[in-house]
């Protein structure tokens, strides 16, 4: 079945194209294989491959080989790389960026985005995302969180709220917002503890 235009950001071709975007745009000086992007992406090799030549043919990425291996990264003479960069940070930019930010975060077993921001990502339709919702799951400091959330916001340019949970109040799910959080589309960031919730992932 083709991977149809995201409702996230319908001009890309797939969730696939834009979150590889992402990936390279937001981090300009970083040189990746197609292996590790098949990786981060969770696509097939081919995929990625197609996805790759089509955007390194029309000079928004390039790739040099050094010995057996093929690295990629953005081409920064290309004059689309400005535009692009702020599309995707604003679209496909939270998966790399809340990934960054809240990964490195002590006593965390899972980060997850969820609301608007997934909802589209996750193919249904509706209004473009106002703000960025993020869950954490675990025991880590309130004041790490929160500076995560701050350096995100600063990074995405739009607001990110930070949702905090125990992992036993995320597990026995037993108050409303928990409740509704696993019942609506969600994205998992981090999952060091198989937390991550059924229905919408």
């Amino acid at each position: 079945m083709r991977n149809q235009a995201p409702p996230l950001v319908p001009i890309f071709r797939s969730q696939h194209q834009g979150y590889l975007l992402a990936t390279l745009l937001l981090h300009p000086g970083r040189e990746y294989t197609i292996t590790e992007l098949a990786k981060l992406v969770g696509a097939p090799l081919s995929t990625v491959h197609r996805e790759i030549e089509r955007l390194v043919q029309a000079g928004i990425l390039r790739g040099r080989v050094v010995g057996r291996a093929r690295l990629l990264s953005a081409n920064p003479q290309s004059r689309l790389g400005g535009p692009l960069t702020e599309l995707v940070a604003v679209t496909y930019g939270p998966l790399a960026v809340v990934s960054e930010e809240f990964g490195t975060i002590d006593n965390v077993d899972l980060v997850l985005i969820c609301g608007s921001w997934a909802a589209r990502y996750r193919g249904e339709a509706g209004p473009p995302p106002q703000d960025i919702d993020v869950l954490v799951v675990g025991a880590p400091a309130r004041s790490n969180v929160y500076d995560a959330a701050e350096r995100a916001r600063q990074r995405l340019d739009i607001p990110v709220n930070s949702i905090l949970s125990s992992r036993h109040r995320w597990l026995v799910a037993a108050d409303a917002l928990i409740q509704q959080i696993k019942s609506s589309p969600s994205v998992v960031v981090v999952d060091r503890g198989a937390y991550a919730p059924d229905a919408g992932s």
